[in-house]
């Protein structure tokens, strides 16, 4: 896909996700990997109103380059990507959102630091992986938490940041949009099921399905 559909991409998703509530106002940023840098989200824009001729453009360095300025966490996106590529696993995009549900298992005290949210349903193992850790608490567009998400991102493709939201990448921008999506009905699910005792993948139905659809 060259740079001018990508962009068109780019908005288009942006305004799938504000119009079905993923995102409200100019909360949540996207980024993907192009042949010579990187498309982001610029500042303070909605991602349900995104002029695909002014996403940010970044260099390799993530350095701008053109555009409007992209979004003040751009070292959480190159985090991720640096992470995930150190883990021989790279990556082509990475959806920051501040969903509903996923933000709300991201504000309990009592979850598994290390995997919070359970194998409950297939899609979410397939989408998600198989571990995504929790990060600890930084104020939005606080670069002090790079090291952290890059160190996560190289043993999982997604994160949650504590009392913000969902980190996720893909190997696509589609597929890190699916994915976002993905983690967000498993958030739903999780809280529905939290005070009952539901029926887990055995470990050996997410190494199946970690198998053959990766």
């Amino acid at each position: 896909m060259d740079e001018p559909a990508t962009r068109a991409l780019l908005a288009e998703l942006g305004r799938s996700l504000f119009a079905r509530g993923f995102s409200v106002g100019s909360a949540g940023n996207i980024s993907v990997r192009l042949p010579d840098g990187y498309l982001m989200t610029p500042t303070n824009s909605s991602l349900g109103r995104l002029d695909p001729a002014r996403i940010a453009k970044l260099d390799d360095d993530f350095r701008h380059i053109d555009g409007d300025p992209p979004s003040k966490e751009v070292f959480m996106h190159r985090a991720m990507y640096r992470g995930r590529a150190a883990a021989g696993a790279p990556v082509g995009a990475v959806v920051h959102l501040h969903s509903t549900m996923a933000t709300a298992v991201a504000c309990l005290p009592d979850i598994d630091p290390t995997n919070p949210i359970p194998p409950l349903t297939p899609y979410f193992v397939m989408r998600v992986g198989r571990a995504m850790p929790v990060i600890p608490y930084y104020r939005p567009g606080d670069a002090a938490m790079e090291p952290a998400i890059a160190a996560a991102a190289e043993g999982a493709r997604a994160m949650l940041l504590a009392n913000h939201g969902p980190v996720v990448s893909g190997k696509t921008l589609t597929d890190a949009v699916y994915a976002a999506e993905e983690l967000e009905e498993a958030a739903k699910l999780f809280l529905l099921l939290r005070t009952s005792a539901p029926r887990l993948l055995t470990p050996s139905q997410v190494d199946d399905l970690l198998t053959t659809f990766q």
